[in-house]
């Protein structure tokens, strides 16, 4: 059976169609109209091997707030229904990432109690028309939509564009590791018998 999910989510501020397919090739379509989240999008689905498509029409006009949050919030919702009852899956991922000079922590447990620790600093207000303190909001949106707890550092890096780019991959592998079967599990990897 394929895990996949397709959602639509229209408000006031965004419009939003996404598909994901977890056991996929990490071959991606992305239109959120911010280039930067693109390419971010991009290398979350490379990296992780989702399969993953996006188009977003958002008041970007205004500024990336809505846009970015927004398709967290959906990114995490397609995951959440993605895994269904998630039996069978490893449920925790983690990876030490390095990207050029910067190095990322990304650790996480589909737990179905979400919680997002970050540590990041960034040194400029705009990555492209990417507003950096968004990074932070993005993860965070994912987290509550999907059920994720979550632990984002960068524990060394200079360039903005490698620690954001650097998390990005790192949440991909983490999810992706955290995502796969185990066939010695039966039912789901938690004593409580839920997810």
């Amino acid at each position: 059976m394929e895990r996949k999910a397709s959602i639509e989510r229209k408000t006031f501020e965004t419009d939003i169609e996404m598909e994901l397919l977890i056991d996929g090739r990490g071959k991606s379509d992305i239109d959120t109209g911010i280039a930067f989240l693109d390419h971010m999008l991009i290398l979350f689905s490379k990296h992780g091997l989702f399969d993953l498509k996006v188009k977003v029409d958002g008041d970007i006009e205004v500024d990336s707030h809505h846009t970015i949050e927004d398709t967290g919030i959906v990114l995490g919702q397609c995951i959440a229904k993605a895994l269904g009852d998630k039996k069978g899956i490893k449920r925790y991922g983690d990876i030490m990432l390095p990207m050029e000079e910067a190095l990322i922590l990304c650790a996480l447990d589909i737990s179905g109690r979400p919680y997002l620790a970050f540590e990041g600093e960034f040194t400029v207000p705009l990555l492209g028309t990417y507003a950096t303190e968004m990074v932070e909001e993005f993860f965070r949106a994912v987290c509550l939509g999907a059920g994720i707890n979550m632990h984002l550092k960068v524990m060394a890096g200079k360039n903005n564009h490698h620690m954001v780019e650097g998390m990005y991959k790192a949440f991909g592998r983490a999810l992706d590791m955290a995502t796969k079967f185990d066939d010695r599990v039966e039912g789901v990897p938690s004593t409580k018998g839920i997810l």
